[in-house]
């Protein structure tokens, strides 16, 4: 990986964690079932986002080589290789 990525998603990750904590504190506690979804909602969310800066940081550094090569079979095994990884088929 390469900077600013880097730092960028090891700190995402690091709120995550925190995230995942508060949501088993509040089963312990039983707090409100809604709470408890918003704050799942907002872990999700987080995750995608550190997702998508996988994404442009393997563009960036992978990608770039992957797609200006000569060969059409080794972009073609990259681009699905993306579309999988990333679920970009909306399934």
């Amino acid at each position: 990986m390469i900077e600013p990525y880097k730092g960028k998603i090891k700190l995402s990750l690091k709120k995550a964690q925190g995230q995942l904590k508060l949501l088993e504190k509040m089963i312990e506690e039983d707090r409100y079932c809604i709470d408890v979804a918003q704050q799942i909602n907002a872990a999700i969310g987080l995750l995608k986002q550190v997702n998508i800066t996988i994404l442009e940081n393997h563009l960036q550094s992978c990608g770039t080589n992957k797609l200006n090569s000569k060969s059409p079979e080794e972009k073609e095994k990259f681009i699905k290789e993306l579309i999988k990884t990333f679920n970009l088929t909306g399934k």
